[in-house]
């Protein structure tokens, strides 16, 4: 499974770490995903979905859909 954000698609990024030689090594920066189970009061269902927490915490103040609804996205996209 893809390490990505399947509402916002944040994904890894990489770069490198430089050291006080300038010697440089290859880094990811890896997003902060976790595989939730939200529940759609609208739908009374639940959908488990791998997020970042910065989308949770705008689902968790929106709501899942209106948050969906403000990406331009629709829940068959992401579940």
């Amino acid at each position: 499974m893809a390490r990505r954000c399947s509402i916002t698609g944040k994904k890894p990024l990489s770069g490198n770490n430089v050291s006080h030689a300038n010697n440089k090594t290859k880094k990811w920066q890896r997003p902060n995903l976790h595989v939730k189970r939200l529940y759609i009061p609208e739908l009374d269902r639940t959908v488990r979905l791998r997020v970042s927490t910065r989308a949770l915490r705008s689902i968790s103040k929106l709501g899942l859909l209106a948050y969906l609804k403000k990406q331009g996205l629709q829940l068959k996209d992401v579940a």
